[in-house]
């Protein structure tokens, strides 16, 4: 405006003034959490009961999602460790990924009850069939064993991703789940962007990334055992695995394999809170 005005300036000068007239260089931030869902505390307080009462009655409650995925290789990971003074990890400079090593999936499971947490690291995609493999896989080596007399399992999940209330894979792993296991399956979903409020964030990812904090991930065998390796004074342990198997994104769920899913929507808020009960109990 000064310049159009026939006044020379300088980018000194027209910083001088913006300082003037109280301006200053500022980054976004982030405030803003989209519209509140007129039901998001009563659904919070559904879960609150839901969880307690599965407790009660010692059967199992698990916080599901999954954690960030991570480039596998000699990448910049966030935070700091003890090392020698002067002689910090040297890390490229790019983060682009390493095609002979790929990315890491990591998928967690944390036992509400318990405060156990199995973690399922992948390679390929984050798919509902990948998520509740990650269940099964916990089912079969922590769970079944914790909750010896269990006939229902609660799940608390986001609303979004491959957990989402609308997955239609999601429900239709979850009958097989079912039906293998012979558990009634209960899900609640935390309202929409909500999901920095679901256990599993502050009870075990928070850790996890704490305990590699300033550490390349170099492999994936690194990543498993660092994962494995974290604890806290409350009590926490982790287990985690390596699964390299193959999840594709395009398998669709057609109307009658849904319609085939026994799907009880609960009478408040079915489209977040509903059970998947088995075809029969295995004998």
């Amino acid at each position: 405006e000064l310049t159009a005005q026939g006044h020379a300036g300088s980018d000194w000068l027209v910083r001088q003034l913006l300082y003037e007239l109280d301006y200053s260089l500022q980054a976004n931030r982030k405030t803003k959490e989209g519209g509140r869902h007129p039901d998001r505390d009563a659904q919070f307080q559904h879960i609150n009961d839901r969880v307690s009462q599965q407790l009660r009655r010692r059967q199992p409650a698990i916080s599901v999602d999954a954690k960030k995925k991570e480039l596998v290789g000699n990448f910049k990971n966030g935070g700091r460790e003890w090392l020698r003074r002067g002689s910090p990890h040297q890390v490229r400079v790019h983060d682009f990924i390493d095609a002979s090593k790929g990315k890491a999936i990591p998928y967690g499971v944390y036992d509400l009850g318990r405060n156990r947490g199995w973690v399922s690291v992948g390679i390929d995609h984050e798919t509902a069939s990948f998520a509740v493999n990650t269940i099964v896989r916990w089912w079969k080596e922590m769970g079944s064993r914790e909750y010896r007399q269990a006939n229902s399992l609660l799940i608390v999940a986001d609303s979004g991703g491959s957990n989402g209330s609308r997955v239609r894979l999601w429900k239709w792993e979850l009958q097989r789940l079912a039906d293998t296991t012979g558990l009634s399956i209960h899900v609640c979903h935390l309202p929409p962007g909500t999901s920095k409020w679901n256990k599993i964030e502050h009870r075990l990812f928070s850790f996890i990334s704490r305990n590699w904090r300033g550490q390349p991930l170099l492999t994936h065998a690194i990543i498993v055992k660092l994962i494995a390796a974290t604890r806290t004074s409350t009590g926490l342990t982790v287990r985690c695995i390596l699964d390299t198997r193959r999840y594709p994104k395009e398998v669709q769920v057609s109307d009658e394999q849904l319609a085939s899913v026994r799907l009880n929507p609960d009478a408040f808020h079915g489209d977040w809170n509903y059970s998947i009960l088995p075809h029969s109990r295995p004998r």
